[in-house]
């Protein structure tokens, strides 16, 4: 048992004990003194005379009295504690996880900040995992414009939304056993004998049958979130399916994200249908943040589809807590090749309207480790032009020292926590900004 984490301040559980002891030392202090006042007043003889004194301790010291029973009833005390909390408690804790962590995170992670991450890929789930650590109260809103892969296959065959990067985002905050996650991303390999299952991820296919069981996508997702004990929430951000098209510098147009992520030269993307609805969940979550984060991820294809939803779009435009851009480690081949601060910035704005983000994050340290041949290349930090001049850059070193095109999850997680620490709205103006 980690005494350390039980004694952390915040988890409510010193002072109960606190609470216990004072009442064992009131019903002792009551015992002594009927004991003391049964001693004086009743004519005891005989055998009874002497086994009481032997009870109470008559031929010792009466310091040393009360310090030996102290010391007895303490032991008893805290054995004791500890047997209840073995017998009724310990059956409902997680196996490989301590009970004194279980009860941190539900009770101090459950104070933490409420934080939306926006996105999709490999980028979202990252940030993820970083900030599962901070806080409980976090609200994936994933991209669900994905075509390829086992996703496009579920879309194309039961026309749901994909779910490849939702899987992604809940194994990244599923709190289940370790085989469970794993489990979530198994993927059958090609194989002649039946193709059904080749290529499919078994997390894509659990969350379709659920949203079959369920009837309703949305409703699928939630009761994935809560079978696999997600910390916080993923929601989609439409649950229509969407489909990304875009348009090239040379006026070739492209559709489908997975087309679009492979080709450079991008000079604006839009959804179909237009004018998606957007997921309640999603929006009630904008509405109610502490901090909104947009990315890291693909920029065209993972961060954008979500915010080209109109009404996901104005929610985050009128939020009322910080919104911060975190802007990738590198370069992508294809969508974003060569691309600078600038140029993230830009094209986010051209496409989400002007001050979508106040605060933009970038990373500073380029002396993390790029495997042969990459040909992708650290974000050059170019600061956009006068036009942009009130969002507030953050420099931090914030990526992984083994991978230079992934953030580290746990560095990430502090920047944004120091960055809603800094520029956090006061209470007072946050309730009257959602009830203007």
């Amino acid at each position: 048992m980690n005494l350390r984490r039980w004694l952390t301040p915040g988890m409510g559980v010193k002072r109960w004990l606190a609470v216990v002891f004072l009442g064992e030392m009131l019903l002792a202090l009551a015992g002594a003194l009927l004991l003391r006042q049964v001693y004086r007043d009743v004519a005891v003889e005989g055998p009874l005379q002497a086994v009481l004194w032997l009870l109470t301790l008559q031929f010792l010291p009466y310091g040393l009295r009360g310090l030996i029973l102290g010391g007895l009833g303490l032991v008893l005390l805290v054995v004791g504690f500890l047997r209840v909390v073995r017998v009724l408690v310990v059956p409902f804790a997680p196996r490989d996880e301590p009970l004194g962590e279980v009860i941190y995170q539900r009770r101090l992670l459950a104070r933490g900040p409420r934080i939306v991450a926006m996105g999709g890929g490999t980028g979202l789930s990252i940030l993820l995992r970083g900030l599962k650590e901070y806080t409980s109260n976090l609200t994936a809103v994933v991209t669900v414009a994905d075509d390829g892969g086992s996703s496009g296959k579920l879309r194309a065959e039961y026309g749901i939304a994909p779910t490849g990067d939702i899987r992604n985002c809940i194994a990244a905050l599923a709190d289940a056993e370790p085989l469970m996650t794993r489990l979530l991303q198994y993927r059958f390999p090609d194989s002649d004998a039946d193709r059904g299952l080749a290529g499919h991820s078994f997390g894509n296919l659990l969350i379709a049958a659920m949203s079959a069981v369920e009837g309703d996508f949305e409703e699928g997702v939630r009761q994935t979130n809560r079978v696999l004990a997600v910390r916080g929430q993923v929601v989609p951000a439409s649950a229509v399916p969407l489909t990304l098209h875009a348009e090239l510098a040379d006026g070739r147009r492209l559709d489908g994200q997975s087309a679009i992520a492979r080709t450079s030269g991008v000079r604006r993307v839009w959804l179909t249908p237009e004018e998606a609805p957007a997921a309640e969940e999603a929006l009630a979550a904008i509405r109610g943040a502490d901090l909104i984060v947009i990315g890291p991820g693909s920029l065209y294809t993972s961060i954008l589809p979500s915010l080209l939803i109109p009404a996901i779009g104005a929610a985050v435009h009128a939020a009322a807590g910080p919104v911060v851009y975190v802007c990738n480690v590198a370069t992508q081949e294809g969508e974003t090749a060569g691309y600078d601060l600038a140029d993230h910035l830009a094209a986010l704005e051209a496409h989400a309207g002007a001050g979508i983000a106040g605060v933009v994050l970038a990373n500073n340290d380029l002396s993390a480790r790029r495997a042969p041949g990459d040909t992708s290349e650290p974000v050059r930090l170019d600061w956009p032009p006068e036009e942009a001049r009130d969002t507030l850059l953050v420099l931090q070193a914030i990526v992984d020292p083994e991978n230079a095109h992934h953030h580290d999850p746990h560095l990430l997680a502090a920047a944004l926590l120091r960055i809603h620490r800094e520029h956090a709205t006061p209470a007072p103006a946050r309730r009257a900004a959602r009830t203007a």
